[in-house]
């Protein structure tokens, strides 16, 4: 099987032309894959499809094999991925999700991708997130280790659950992620972000991601943050979030509702592996 690996700022996915003969037993392939010790490792698989709603069609797997409804460093890696391989020729992509329809569009030398994440979910059942199905889920109490946290909860595609913190040393985020992550609270797991404001225009993010862990990046979940930020007066609605792996560029638009980000993809490698016929057949 072909295959190439691209990152968005070290968040990182192994891309498969599924215009080609596209393998089955997608979950298992995944974590086969994935794997950083015996496979190519990544964050996610990523199949490149057909659509009859938009340009392209994204299917995406987390690297413990689960499905994805959407991502947002995947998809601006798919944005790169579709023009660099000749499939198409359009600057200005529509890709579908799980999560809906997402616009993207390559910008500059086309090195970078603004993607149209649309307007986000606040709403408990839309997120989701259990309790009063029509409110909001802003500054609400999580008890982990009997230390409560306020979390804002915001989907941009997939669940998220901010958390602002005044710094992070001594915070063991990755533990405390990894218990939010599968909180009763929510009932379909959430991304977990832990966010130190800077000023109202930049913050510094750390990330545990739903059936992946320690990330360096995420995209969906950088837009989230920004989201919440605004909601909880900490930030503007234009801001620079560093995270582990660089940089994005994340706007929330007043006029339309919509959540913008732009920032970097970039191919790692192509090549060829060989698969077993109990993780792919004919």
């Amino acid at each position: 099987m072909k295959f190439s690996k691209w990152h968005g700022l070290g968040n990182d996915f192994i891309f498969v032309n599924g215009f080609e003969k596209a393998p089955i037993n997608l979950q298992q392939l995944a974590e086969t894959l994935c794997d950083r010790h015996f496979g190519i490792g990544a964050d996610g698989l990523v199949l490149v499809l057909p659509s009859t709603q938009a340009d392209f069609r994204m299917q995406i797997f987390n690297s413990d094999g689960s499905e994805a409804q959407m991502c947002g460093n995947a998809t601006r890696c798919f944005s790169r991925y579709v023009h660099t391989n000749g499939l198409t020729k359009k600057n200005e992509l529509t890709i579908e999700t799980l999560a809906g329809i997402i616009h993207a569009r390559l910008v500059g030398d086309g090195s970078e991708v603004k993607v149209n994440l649309g307007e986000p979910k606040l709403k408990r059942s839309e997120i989701p997130v259990s309790g009063d199905s029509a409110s909001t889920a802003i500054n609400v109490p999580i008890t982990i280790n009997d230390i409560t946290y306020n979390a804002t909860c915001v989907s941009t595609g997939v669940p998220h659950c901010v958390i602002f913190v005044d710094s992070f040393q001594g915070l063991d985020w990755q533990n405390i992620g990894k218990k939010i992550e599968i909180h009763p609270l929510f009932p379909e797991k959430t991304n977990v972000e832990f966010i130190q404001v800077i000023n109202r225009s930049e913050m510094i993010m750390k990330v545990w991601e739903r059936g992946a862990g320690v990330t360096l990046a995420c995209g969906t979940g950088a837009s989230a943050s920004l989201v919440a930020g605004v909601l909880t007066n900490k930030t503007d609605r234009k801001a620079v979030v560093h995270l582990e792996g660089g940089d994005l560029q994340i706007e929330w638009e007043e006029a339309t509702g919509h959540v913008l980000m732009t920032g970097p993809a970039v191919e790692s490698f192509v090549g060829d592996i060989s698969i077993e016929n109990s993780v792919a057949t004919d």
